[in-house]
């Protein structure tokens, strides 16, 4: 049994979990795994990642009252990793390097990987309550596994297996390709796009994504002012000259409780570009071993999730729609899932 560090590392918050680790002795079975302490740290009040664990060092300490022996690390960083090293844009830190960590908190091996690879790692150690189903078909062995999930941004990730039967995780950038138009009102959405943003290209992003739900509902009221409630009118105001309100969060709120029908009809539409791009993915993949839907957005709007809007556009993919009818889709419901990923990635 060995004592492993995970860590979630984000410009707004760092969250550290130590866990105890052991190897199954059934070959292809992940290690049994136990969380012994975890907090949470604001990222701005650190200048480095160091300081950052060795309080949480201390905390732990004091918290499981014996020495903390950790063997492996692994951290999943909102950013590019290259070469296990990353330098985070909106935090002032120093670069992060592998070899540095190592050296400077004692341990064996620091592992860096991408925040939504950490997720990819991570739905091989989720527990069925973990997840909702939208669409059950068989999952089928040795075949890949798609993962895409938007919160403030749109990730996108695949997993592989391998001979020995466990899996490879790999980062994609597949949220950067260009947004494609179904309708004629989305051809509008794209061009005020464009325009708004001076933009020579729209990405799917930019749709789908919680930057996406602003965009989609700003573009309605801009087509439709005589259908904005007084009430969202203040909202956009406010928002547009403070900044501190959460727009995509208050439309979603609307449209769960049937309150606003611009705000319904934004989430329709973010809905079903969702759905789009899922069924995008899974034509590139053929994910058996199933599709999963990470981020933070899903989860908050399950109800609209489990409308059919979503399965539609997953499936509507003409010929090749029957394909997609037998491909399990689950949507991650354990917010945890990143730093669950981290500690299998340590145990490696």
């Amino acid at each position: 049994m060995s004592m492993l560090l995970a860590g979630d590392i984000g410009g707004t918050k760092t969250i550290l979990r130590l866990v105890s680790s052991e190897n199954s002795n059934k070959g292809k079975s992940l290690p049994q795994q136990t969380t012994l302490y975890e907090n949470s740290y604001l990222s701005q009040k650190y200048d480095d990642l160091v300081p950052i664990i060795q309080d949480f060092y201390q905390e732990a300490k004091q918290e499981l009252k014996e020495e903390i022996k950790v063997k492996n690390g692994c951290f999943g960083i909102a950013g590019p990793v290259v070469n296990n090293t990353s330098k985070l844009t909106n935090l002032n830190w120093p670069e992060l390097t592998g070899d540095r960590l190592e050296k400077q908190l004692s341990l064996e091996r620091v592992t860096l990987i991408n925040d939504f690879a950490a997720i990819g790692y991570g739905i091989l150690g989720l527990e069925k309550n973990d997840l909702h189903t939208l669409q059950i078909a068989e999952t089928k062995p040795n075949t890949p596994i798609g993962v895409l999930g938007a919160g403030t941004g749109l990730g996108e990730c695949f997993l592989t297996p391998s001979e020995n039967g466990n899996y490879s995780v790999f980062s994609t950038e597949g949220s950067h390709a260009d947004f494609a138009p179904r309708n004629e009102l989305e051809f509008e959405l794209l061009t005020y796009i464009q325009k708004k943003y001076n933009l020579s290209r729209v990405s799917i992003e930019r749709v789908v994504s919680g930057m996406g739900i602003s965009a989609i509902y700003q573009f309605l009221r801009h087509k439709y002012p005589e259908k904005e409630s007084d009430k969202f009118k203040e909202i956009c105001q406010n928002w547009e000259i403070e900044k501190n309100i959460d727009l995509s969060a208050e439309v979603s709120k609307a449209a769960l409780g049937n309150s606003d029908s611009l705000c319904q009809q934004t989430m329709d539409i973010f809905i079903s570009n969702y759905g789009a791009e899922a069924g995008n993915l899974a034509l590139k993949l053929l994910p058996y071993g199933g599709l999963y839907i990470a981020g933070g957005i899903a989860p908050k709007i399950l109800p609209l999730m489990q409308t059919g809007t979503f399965i539609e556009s997953f499936k509507a993919k003409g010929r090749m729609s029957s394909l997609l009818t037998e491909m399990p889709i689950h949507i991650i419901l354990n917010p945890k899932v990143g730093l669950i990923g981290a500690a299998l990635k340590a145990a490696q």
